[in-house]
């Protein structure tokens, strides 16, 4: 299994960034999608899900939006008015979560490797 992200960068604050995770070797319908991040000095936190719904952080909620192609195997972050808080390195991820534990990384089996955003002020 393979989850490869790719779209981070560096951007000003208030602009955007659309990042893609695209899977391999997986059933890509049958997974739950995910992104998180991680902040140096922090740990990892939810940022969106996408099921049969989908799911945000209260932080990003109204600002980013999650999607996903199942003919491509791919699931997108678009990431809108983006803030220097939202610098991290941002990892898609693949699992079958109970909705209780969908914001919950321990949900997840599958990780990409990271890409990096940076938001500067």
């Amino acid at each position: 299994v393979q989850l490869q992200a790719s779209g981070g960068g560096l951007v000003q604050a208030g602009g955007s960034l659309r990042l893609s995770c695209a899977a391999s070797g997986v059933t890509f319908n049958s997974y739950t999608m995910a992104w998180f991040r991680q902040a140096p000095g922090k740990e990892r936190e939810f940022v969106a899900a996408y099921r049969w719904n989908t799911y945000y952080a209260d932080s990003v909620k109204g600002r980013f939006t999650i999607s996903r192609d199942n003919a491509k195997n791919t699931v997108y972050l678009q990431m809108n008015s983006l803030k220097p808080e939202d610098t991290a390195v941002y990892y898609c991820a693949a699992g079958t979560p109970i909705t209780s534990t969908i914001r919950s990384s321990g949900g997840y089996r599958y990780w990409g490797q990271g890409t990096q955003v940076t938001v500067s002020s």
